[in-house]
């Protein structure tokens, strides 16, 4: 059955708002508009807010709130943990993979076209794993060729585009061996799994409240206090522990703070609806089109990111037309990172796995808690009627 409204299956793109976070961000929007930095009562009313969410945050994530800094969202965040730990340190070496989000893998091949650090990618197999014995290596040859310097290494946790997630502890481990700074784009996880900050062997995580039912332009980075101390990557006052300048985004950050409370308290009911939801449309599609094939590990229902699914659909002169035709239909899905919509550049994730076929239709599915299996069905249908019409020509 056609659902009533659109559908809407671009969640790791973003979320819709929770009702309780607009419920909590509204006050700061209307009767607490005070400047959290000046010292009046109402300056102090705001400033009040702004720690309140910074404890939550650091709470449920389980560290000091000394250790998070607020930020625009998850590029700022990115940006700040990679341009400041290589310009406090000095560091002159970086470790990257091709898989990673532009956030990270265009400001690290910036600075290695600037001559700023020399730039390694660590090996991926054909399903977009990384290669952790490599990464060993890697960090051991530029400590061989270099002495002790330390080298940043920068590894997402869960793949925004095919779902992969990386071992946060041994990747951790092998930068901690090391002497490595280990600096993890957490922004897709954050809010759909549990993170506990004393016993992660990390650095530097990020996180964006518009990919948990938060506002967007917000969002903050994790700095281990016992391990990392940097500059600012933004100048101009004294806000943020002098860390960000920049007049506070209050009610953003309020915002945050709610949402992320709200996904740490459901956490375990969403993950077991949004699961289902992609069991129901992996088992549909495999049924309805033989020919379907999946991304990553994304089909991996037990051991990938569960928000998202990579699907990769049979060859057809449809294929360049694919998000066009749902969009026409009514659904809103991805051909890969949201952040380059609108381009006509294709996924440099997929194009990074070997042995990918050009001739195919991909798309990537992702899914929320607000989806329902009426939204999966139809999903399916569409796509399967698509095809067929292209068959019959």
């Amino acid at each position: 059955m056609k659902p009533t409204a659109a559908v809407y299956l671009d969640n790791a793109a973003t979320t819709r708002l929770d009702p309780e976070v607009l419920d909590a961000m509204l006050p700061l929007m209307t009767e607490q508009f005070g400047n959290p930095s000046s010292i009046h009562s109402h300056g102090r009313a705001v400033r009040t807010a702004i720690e309140k969410a910074r404890k939550t945050v650091a709470s449920l994530l389980n560290t000091s709130p000394a250790e998070i800094f607020f930020t625009s969202g998850g590029t700022e965040a990115d940006n700040t943990a990679i341009r400041s730990s290589i310009e406090t340190y000095g560091l002159t070496h970086a470790i990257t993979s091709p898989l990673e989000h532009h956030a990270v893998l265009h400001t690290l091949q910036h600075l290695a076209e600037q001559g700023t650090i020399q730039l390694s990618l660590v090996n991926i197999d054909d399903k977009g794993h990384v290669d952790l014995a490599h990464l060993d290596e890697l960090l051991r040859s530029h400590q061989n060729e270099a002495g002790r310097t330390r080298s940043l290494v920068s590894l997402m946790h869960g793949n925004n585009e095919i779902g992969n997630m990386l071992n946060l502890n041994r990747a951790g481990e092998i930068c901690r061996a090391h002497e490595a700074i280990f600096h993890s784009d957490t922004v897709q996880t954050m809010g759909h799994f549990p993170h506990n900050l004393q016993q992660l062997p990390v650095d530097f995580i990020v996180g964006s409240g518009h990919k948990f039912h938060g506002p967007k332009g917000v969002g903050f980075l994790y700095v281990n206090a016992g391990r990392v101390k940097i500059n600012p990557f933004v100048y101009g006052g004294a806000q943020e522990r002098n860390m960000r300048g920049g007049t506070e985004n209050v009610y953003g950050i309020v915002g945050l703070a709610k949402a992320l409370e709200i996904a740490y308290r459901d956490m375990d009911a969403h993950q077991q609806h949004i699961t289902f939801l992609k069991r129901r449309m992996i088992d549909s599609l495999r049924a309805k089109m033989p020919d379907v094939q999946f991304n990553g590990d994304s089909a991996d229902v037990e051991n990938s990111l569960y928000t998202v699914l990579n699907v990769s659909l049979p060859a057809s002169d449809m294929s360049d037309m694919l998000l066009f035709s749902l969009d026409i239909a009514r659904i809103s899905a991805s051909g890969g990172s949201a952040c380059s919509s609108g381009s006509s550049i294709g996924s440099h994730v997929l194009a990074a796995l070997p042995e990918l076929d050009s001739e195919r239709g991909y798309v990537r599915f992702s899914f929320g808690k607000y989806n329902t299996e009426a939204d999966i069905d139809y999903a399916v249908d569409t796509l399967v009627a698509l095809y067929q019409k292209e068959l019959v020509k």
